[in-house]
């Protein structure tokens, strides 16, 4: 194992974005630059022993500033969306800016996802990125001291594990915006990709994507996963989830248990990748909104369903339905997450 260190690029405001590169025995290697905390590369072999990025990005800060859609972001203070901005924290109602059509809050406003963290390495296979928000940024309570480790094994697993304390009492929920396509990150699109999800349910959401409270079942719809099949068989179903969001944009609620709760299989270059976390949750996003006009890694445009993502979470809006799992932490109490994300190939 081995983490090689380098200059990414610049911040507007002229600091350094650095780059730390660990490799493995295998030769496989993964890539994470300080800007986000991003999860910038991937590559990994398949079964004719081609090495492959299987992550979505940009070879450039231009193009993660300019050009992004999250994409292997750090993503928090709060993960997705939170309804009108508004919460309640121990009888205290709070009011945070809204960066989606004015009517909600999305990744927090993307404050992590577009800071410039600071990076440890540790070892020789792990990397471990901090960042410090401040008391009352968007209007989010607390003081919030964050770090995020990334480590990659000798059997190709990437491993990220988060965790944050704060000051005062408030919600925490991060995740990873990584978009995938096993087959290469410029290799068309997703939709052959075979998809397992062991949920039993579903959120559904309003059209603007706000959870509507409901836990449905995914028994009869295209939301059902249990079985294997490709992420493109049910997509253009006539649903009216898929239609609002122009395919999956939506949290499943993970079944309970040590095991892993995903894998997907892609035939042409027979990489698969499995999914463990401790999270409840999972939004899985399929690139529903790319339109080829955003140029990604060696200038290749981004089309639609060009990737697919697997944000491991708590549920969105959780703060405002009881039923959901919750994620408010007290002053001084510790936030704890991870998920690991397992590469391989079946032949």
């Amino acid at each position: 194992m081995s983490i090689t260190k380098s200059v990414f690029g610049t911040m507007p405001d002229g600091s350094e974005v650095l780059k730390y590169k660990i490799q493995n025995a295998k030769g496989c290697f993964a890539e994470f630059i300080t800007y986000g905390a991003t999860w910038l590369s991937a590559f990994m072999y398949d079964k004719n022993n081609t090495l492959q990025d299987v992550l979505l990005g940009f070879d450039d800060m231009e193009g993660h500033i300019n050009r992004s859609d999250y994409q292997g972001q750090c993503v928090g203070r709060y993960a997705n969306r939170i309804a009108g901005g508004k919460f309640t924290v121990n009888g205290t109602e709070y009011q945070v800016d809204c960066n989606e059509d004015g009517v909600k809050s999305l990744h927090s406003n993307g404050e992590f996802a577009h800071a410039n963290w600071s990076a440890e390495e540790i070892g020789d296979n792990s990397v471990d990125f901090s960042f410090v928000s401040p008391d009352g940024t968007y209007g989010f309570p607390g003081t919030l001291t964050a770090k995020c480790r990334y480590t990659l094994t000798d059997d190709n697993q990437v491993v990220i594990e988060y965790s944050a304390v704060s000051d005062k009492a408030t919600i925490i929920n991060f995740t990873n915006h990584a978009y995938f396509n096993l087959a290469g990150c410029n290799s068309g699109d997703v939709l052959g990709h075979i998809l397992w999800i062991d949920a039993d349910a579903f959120t559904p959401t309003t059209p603007d994507s706000i959870p509507t409270g409901e836990i449905r079942s995914v028994e009869g719809t295209p939301y059902d996963f249990r079985e294997t099949k490709a992420i493109g068989k049910d997509i253009k179903a006539d649903y009216d989830q898929l239609t609002a969001a122009r395919g999956y944009d939506h949290n499943f609620c993970l079944n309970a248990g040590e095991h892993d709760k995903i894998t997907v299989y892609e035939p042409t270059s027979g990489r698969t990748m499995s999914v463990w976390t401790d999270q409840p949750g999972v939004q899985l996003y399929t690139g529903n909104f790319l339109d080829g006009t955003r140029a990604g890694k060696s200038g290749c445009p981004m089309i639609q369903h060009a990737g697919f993502c697997l944000e491991t979470q708590v549920y969105p809006d959780a703060p405002n339905h009881d039923n959901f799992p919750q994620c408010t932490y007290q002053a001084g109490e510790e936030y704890k997450a991870k998920t690991i994300y397992k590469f391989g190939i079946k032949e």
